[in-house]
């Protein structure tokens, strides 16, 4: 990994029109710091959230490897999934 911090550029629409963000992942010495607003009423809106991430991820796998985008997405989902047997997964 990189000693100096490699942020994302802002979304062309957020740019054009404003927003809030709501979370941001950062991966430091192998592990991920996470910074988030609540943001929702309703808790199963960060449901739809985050599988619209997965699906975004597997997009950019699928792009950039040799991986299908079906097989990046499962792969995604053994992750999450794995990851939610951990009560104190938390890093």
């Amino acid at each position: 990994m990189s000693e100096t911090f490699q942020e994302l550029s802002v979304p062309p629409d957020v740019a054009e029109n404003g927003g809030v963000e709501v979370l941001r992942a950062i991966v430091v010495d192998g592990a991920v710091s996470v910074a988030l607003r609540r943001s929702f009423d309703d808790p199963a809106t960060w449901g739809r959230l985050l599988i619209d991430l997965a699906r975004q991820a597997a997009r950019a796998y699928a792009l950039e490897t040799e991986m299908s985008e079906e097989e990046a997405f499962a792969r995604i989902r053994a992750g999450f999934e794995a990851e939610s047997l951990d009560r104190d997964g938390l890093n």
